[in-house]
Protein backbone atom coordinates (compact mmCIF):
# COMPACT_ATOMS: atom_id res chain seq x y z
CA UNK A 1 0.00 0.00 0.00
CA UNK A 2 1.57 3.23 -1.11
CA UNK A 3 0.42 4.77 2.70
CA UNK A 4 2.45 2.65 3.95
CA UNK A 5 5.69 2.78 1.82
CA UNK A 6 6.86 5.79 3.39
CA UNK A 7 6.78 3.10 6.78
CA UNK A 8 9.13 0.45 5.20
CA UNK A 9 11.59 3.58 3.97
CA UNK A 10 12.17 4.09 7.38
CA UNK A 11 12.26 0.68 8.39
CA UNK A 12 9.77 0.33 10.75
CA UNK A 13 9.44 -3.24 12.19
CA UNK A 14 7.80 -4.95 9.22
CA UNK A 15 5.56 -6.94 11.56
CA UNK A 16 4.02 -3.44 12.70
CA UNK A 17 3.53 -2.88 9.07
CA UNK A 18 1.77 -6.11 8.67
CA UNK A 19 -0.76 -5.84 11.69
CA UNK A 20 -2.18 -2.08 10.33
CA UNK A 21 -2.30 -3.73 6.64
CA UNK A 22 -4.36 -6.66 8.46
CA UNK A 23 -6.12 -3.66 10.76
CA UNK A 24 -7.07 -2.13 7.41
CA UNK A 25 -8.39 -4.76 5.71
CA UNK A 26 -10.15 -5.53 8.90
CA UNK A 27 -12.30 -2.29 8.85
CA UNK A 28 -13.10 -0.83 6.00
CA UNK A 29 -14.25 2.83 5.91
CA UNK A 30 -17.86 3.71 5.35
CA UNK A 31 -19.04 5.45 1.91
CA UNK A 32 -20.44 8.43 4.21
CA UNK A 33 -17.13 9.20 6.01
CA UNK A 34 -14.13 8.36 3.35
CA UNK A 35 -14.02 12.21 2.74
CA UNK A 36 -12.45 12.32 6.17
CA UNK A 37 -9.50 9.58 5.26
CA UNK A 38 -7.11 12.92 4.81
CA UNK A 39 -3.32 12.47 3.63
CA UNK A 40 -1.45 15.01 5.65
CA UNK A 41 0.54 17.56 4.38
CA UNK A 42 3.83 16.58 5.35
CA UNK A 43 4.92 12.53 6.41
CA UNK A 44 6.27 12.10 9.70
CA UNK A 45 9.65 11.41 9.90
CA UNK A 46 10.57 9.23 13.28
CA UNK A 47 10.91 5.37 13.63
CA UNK A 48 11.21 5.07 16.84
CA UNK A 49 8.57 6.82 17.27
CA UNK A 50 6.36 5.68 14.92
CA UNK A 51 6.23 2.49 16.22
CA UNK A 52 5.45 3.33 19.66
CA UNK A 53 2.51 4.80 18.24
CA UNK A 54 1.42 2.60 15.73
CA UNK A 55 2.03 -0.58 18.28
CA UNK A 56 -0.07 1.17 21.34
CA UNK A 57 -3.33 2.06 18.73
CA UNK A 58 -3.03 -1.56 17.32
CA UNK A 59 -3.20 -3.15 21.07
CA UNK A 60 -6.66 -0.69 21.01
CA UNK A 61 -4.81 1.55 23.19
CA UNK A 62 -5.00 5.48 23.31
CA UNK A 63 -2.39 7.90 22.62
CA UNK A 64 -1.18 11.14 24.52
CA UNK A 65 1.68 12.89 22.63
CA UNK A 66 2.93 15.47 25.06
CA UNK A 67 5.97 18.16 24.53
CA UNK A 68 7.19 21.22 24.05
CA UNK A 69 5.94 23.29 20.63
CA UNK A 70 7.18 22.68 16.94
CA UNK A 71 7.75 18.67 17.60
CA UNK A 72 5.50 18.08 15.02
CA UNK A 73 2.64 16.35 17.56
CA UNK A 74 -0.27 17.46 15.35
CA UNK A 75 1.26 16.01 12.08
CA UNK A 76 1.72 12.60 14.19
CA UNK A 77 -1.19 12.45 14.51
CA UNK A 78 -2.86 13.36 10.85
CA UNK A 79 -0.01 10.69 10.05
CA UNK A 80 -1.40 7.80 12.14
CA UNK A 81 -4.90 8.22 10.95
CA UNK A 82 -3.61 8.29 7.42
CA UNK A 83 -1.63 5.31 7.84
CA UNK A 84 -4.51 3.18 9.37
CA UNK A 85 -6.74 4.49 6.78
CA UNK A 86 -9.21 5.99 9.31
CA UNK A 87 -11.79 8.49 9.36
CA UNK A 88 -9.99 11.35 11.31
CA UNK A 89 -12.23 13.84 13.56
CA UNK A 90 -10.15 16.92 15.08
CA UNK A 91 -11.51 18.33 18.46
CA UNK A 92 -9.19 21.22 19.58
CA UNK A 93 -9.90 22.32 23.47
CA UNK A 94 -10.59 25.39 24.73
CA UNK A 95 -12.02 27.34 27.49
CA UNK A 96 -15.79 26.79 25.90
CA UNK A 97 -15.39 23.11 25.05
CA UNK A 98 -17.95 21.32 27.30
CA UNK A 99 -19.56 17.79 27.26
CA UNK A 100 -22.23 18.98 24.31
CA UNK A 101 -19.48 20.58 22.41
CA UNK A 102 -18.55 16.39 22.09
CA UNK A 103 -20.74 14.47 22.35
CA UNK A 104 -23.66 16.54 20.77
CA UNK A 105 -27.03 18.66 21.32
CA UNK A 106 -30.36 18.57 21.08
CA UNK A 107 -32.22 20.12 17.86
CA UNK A 108 -35.56 20.43 16.59
CA UNK A 109 -36.20 18.86 13.54
CA UNK A 110 -39.44 17.75 11.88
CA UNK A 111 -41.30 18.70 14.79
CA UNK A 112 -39.34 16.51 17.00
CA UNK A 113 -35.92 16.84 19.16
CA UNK A 114 -32.89 14.96 18.17
CA UNK A 115 -29.41 14.81 19.04
CA UNK A 116 -27.49 16.60 16.65
CA UNK A 117 -24.61 14.55 16.86
CA UNK A 118 -20.99 15.63 18.22
CA UNK A 119 -17.46 14.81 16.85
CA UNK A 120 -17.00 12.32 19.64
CA UNK A 121 -20.11 10.97 18.81
CA UNK A 122 -19.48 10.54 15.04
CA UNK A 123 -15.97 9.54 15.97
CA UNK A 124 -17.06 6.57 17.98
CA UNK A 125 -20.15 5.63 15.61
CA UNK A 126 -17.36 5.43 12.64
CA UNK A 127 -14.38 3.95 13.90
CA UNK A 128 -12.35 7.09 13.68
CA UNK A 129 -9.65 8.10 14.69
CA UNK A 130 -10.34 11.19 17.53
CA UNK A 131 -7.46 14.12 17.71
CA UNK A 132 -8.23 16.00 20.94
CA UNK A 133 -6.08 18.79 20.65
CA UNK A 134 -4.37 20.80 23.46
CA UNK A 135 -6.22 18.46 25.57
CA UNK A 136 -4.63 19.75 29.30
CA UNK A 137 -7.02 23.17 28.45
CA UNK A 138 -10.29 21.29 28.82
CA UNK A 139 -12.22 21.87 31.66
CA UNK A 140 -13.83 19.39 34.22
CA UNK A 141 -17.52 19.29 32.22
CA UNK A 142 -15.58 17.86 29.31
CA UNK A 143 -12.75 15.96 31.07
CA UNK A 144 -15.89 13.69 32.60
CA UNK A 145 -17.10 12.75 28.94
CA UNK A 146 -13.21 12.16 28.24
CA UNK A 147 -13.26 9.76 30.94
CA UNK A 148 -16.12 7.98 30.07
CA UNK A 149 -14.98 7.56 26.50
CA UNK A 150 -11.53 6.58 26.84
CA UNK A 151 -12.32 4.09 29.41
CA UNK A 152 -12.01 0.32 28.78
CA UNK A 153 -15.81 -0.31 29.06
CA UNK A 154 -15.85 1.73 25.48
CA UNK A 155 -19.37 2.68 26.27
CA UNK A 156 -20.47 6.56 26.42
CA UNK A 157 -24.02 7.19 28.37
CA UNK A 158 -25.78 10.31 26.58
CA UNK A 159 -28.67 11.55 29.38
CA UNK A 160 -31.80 11.13 27.31
CA UNK A 161 -30.36 8.93 25.17
CA UNK A 162 -29.19 5.11 24.34
CA UNK A 163 -25.54 4.62 25.47
CA UNK A 164 -23.30 4.95 22.65
CA UNK A 165 -21.08 1.89 22.03
CA UNK A 166 -17.16 2.48 20.38
CA UNK A 167 -16.51 1.25 16.94
CA UNK A 168 -14.01 -1.77 17.36
CA UNK A 169 -11.61 0.81 15.21
CA UNK A 170 -12.17 4.19 17.23
CA UNK A 171 -9.18 5.73 18.51
CA UNK A 172 -8.01 8.75 20.50
CA UNK A 173 -4.86 10.53 20.04
CA UNK A 174 -4.31 13.31 22.70
CA UNK A 175 -1.91 16.39 22.23
CA UNK A 176 -1.05 19.05 24.51
CA UNK A 177 1.70 21.44 24.69
CA UNK A 178 3.43 22.18 28.47
CA UNK A 179 3.13 25.86 29.64
CA UNK A 180 0.78 27.57 27.39
CA UNK A 181 -1.79 30.07 28.36
CA UNK A 182 -4.76 28.43 29.76
CA UNK A 183 -3.39 24.98 30.31
CA UNK A 184 -3.69 22.70 33.90
CA UNK A 185 -1.98 19.70 34.98
CA UNK A 186 -4.24 16.76 33.62
CA UNK A 187 -5.38 14.47 36.26
CA UNK A 188 -4.25 11.22 37.08
CA UNK A 189 -7.37 9.49 36.01
CA UNK A 190 -7.22 10.73 32.48
CA UNK A 191 -3.75 10.46 32.17
CA UNK A 192 -3.98 6.60 32.75
CA UNK A 193 -6.02 6.04 30.19
CA UNK A 194 -3.40 6.92 27.45
CA UNK A 195 -0.27 5.37 26.81
CA UNK A 196 2.25 8.51 26.96
CA UNK A 197 4.73 9.39 24.09
CA UNK A 198 6.92 12.55 24.90
CA UNK A 199 7.92 13.55 21.80
CA UNK A 200 11.92 14.85 21.78
CA UNK A 201 12.80 18.09 19.99
CA UNK A 202 13.41 18.29 15.74
CA UNK A 203 16.76 17.46 15.10
CA UNK A 204 18.92 18.50 12.10
CA UNK A 205 18.17 15.33 10.12
CA UNK A 206 14.56 15.36 10.30
CA UNK A 207 14.29 19.23 9.74
CA UNK A 208 15.96 18.36 6.56
CA UNK A 209 13.93 15.76 5.40
CA UNK A 210 10.60 17.87 6.52
CA UNK A 211 11.97 20.94 4.01
CA UNK A 212 13.01 18.96 1.13
CA UNK A 213 9.62 16.73 1.61
CA UNK A 214 7.64 20.61 1.51
CA UNK A 215 10.25 22.07 -1.15
CA UNK A 216 11.69 19.28 -3.36
CA UNK A 217 13.02 22.02 -5.84
CA UNK A 218 14.61 24.10 -3.45
CA UNK A 219 18.46 24.72 -3.40
CA UNK A 220 20.31 22.74 -1.01
CA UNK A 221 21.89 25.83 0.51
CA UNK A 222 18.94 27.49 0.80
CA UNK A 223 17.03 24.59 2.57
CA UNK A 224 19.90 24.44 4.91
CA UNK A 225 20.41 28.09 5.76
CA UNK A 226 16.30 27.85 7.18
CA UNK A 227 16.94 24.54 9.09
CA UNK A 228 20.06 26.57 10.83
CA UNK A 229 17.94 29.55 11.64
CA UNK A 230 14.85 26.87 13.10
CA UNK A 231 17.25 25.07 14.54
CA UNK A 232 19.54 28.23 16.23
CA UNK A 233 15.67 29.54 17.71
CA UNK A 234 15.14 25.85 19.02
CA UNK A 235 18.31 26.18 21.07
CA UNK A 236 17.65 29.61 22.54
CA UNK A 237 14.20 28.69 23.33
CA UNK A 238 15.16 25.86 25.17
CA UNK A 239 17.78 27.81 27.14
CA UNK A 240 14.76 30.06 27.75
CA UNK A 241 16.55 33.08 25.90
CA UNK A 242 13.54 34.07 23.97
CA UNK A 243 10.04 32.52 23.81
CA UNK A 244 8.82 30.21 21.55
CA UNK A 245 6.64 32.13 19.56
CA UNK A 246 9.38 33.02 16.90
CA UNK A 247 9.51 28.87 17.44
CA UNK A 248 7.16 28.18 14.33
CA UNK A 249 7.73 25.69 11.82
CA UNK A 250 4.67 26.11 9.99
CA UNK A 251 5.47 29.66 9.61
CA UNK A 252 8.71 28.49 8.35
CA UNK A 253 7.40 26.83 5.48
CA UNK A 254 4.80 29.63 4.87
CA UNK A 255 7.80 32.22 4.41
CA UNK A 256 9.55 29.75 2.34
CA UNK A 257 6.34 29.07 0.02
CA UNK A 258 6.50 33.56 -0.18
CA UNK A 259 9.52 33.44 -1.49
CA UNK A 260 8.05 31.57 -4.67
CA UNK A 261 6.38 34.36 -5.22
CA UNK A 262 9.49 36.93 -5.56
CA UNK A 263 9.23 38.10 -1.98
CA UNK A 264 13.10 38.13 -0.30
CA UNK A 265 13.80 35.31 2.09
CA UNK A 266 14.34 38.02 4.52
CA UNK A 267 11.34 40.05 4.33
CA UNK A 268 9.86 36.07 4.41
CA UNK A 269 11.23 35.48 7.56
CA UNK A 270 10.47 38.28 8.91
CA UNK A 271 6.82 37.94 8.85
CA UNK A 272 6.70 34.09 9.27
CA UNK A 273 9.19 33.99 12.40
CA UNK A 274 10.19 37.61 13.19
CA UNK A 275 6.95 39.38 13.63
CA UNK A 276 5.80 36.33 15.74
CA UNK A 277 7.71 37.93 18.73
CA UNK A 278 5.52 41.29 19.93
CA UNK A 279 8.48 41.88 22.87
CA UNK A 280 10.89 44.81 21.02
CA UNK A 281 13.88 43.43 23.06
CA UNK A 282 13.05 39.39 21.66
CA UNK A 283 12.10 40.86 18.47
CA UNK A 284 15.89 42.49 18.77
CA UNK A 285 17.57 38.88 19.65
CA UNK A 286 15.55 36.97 16.66
CA UNK A 287 16.69 39.63 14.21
CA UNK A 288 19.95 39.12 14.65
CA UNK A 289 19.62 35.49 14.82
CA UNK A 290 17.91 35.38 11.38
CA UNK A 291 21.02 38.39 10.60
CA UNK A 292 23.78 35.46 10.84
CA UNK A 293 21.86 32.78 8.79
CA UNK A 294 19.84 34.81 6.21
CA UNK A 295 21.87 37.35 4.45
CA UNK A 296 19.75 40.70 3.47
CA UNK A 297 21.09 40.61 -0.22
CA UNK A 298 19.53 37.14 -0.42
CA UNK A 299 16.61 36.77 -3.45
CA UNK A 300 14.66 34.14 -4.31
CA UNK A 301 17.07 32.42 -6.89
CA UNK A 302 19.33 31.33 -3.60
CA UNK A 303 16.31 29.39 -2.65
CA UNK A 304 14.87 27.95 -5.90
Amino acid sequence: MKELQYLEEQQVNPLLIQEVEKFRTQYPVAEAVKNRVVKPPVPFYGKEILEMAIAALLQGENVLLSGSKATGKNILAENLAWIFGRPSYNISFNVNTDSSSLIGTDTFVDNEVRLRKGPVYQCAENGGFGVFDEINMAKNDAVSVLHATLDYRRLIDVPGYDKIELHPATRFIGTMNYGYAGTRELNEALVSRFLVIDMPALTEETLLLILRANFPDAKEEGIRAFAGLFLDLQTKAQNSEISTKPLDLRGMIGAMKTVRCGLTPRAAVTMGITNKSFDIFEKEIVGDIVMTRIPEEWTGSELF
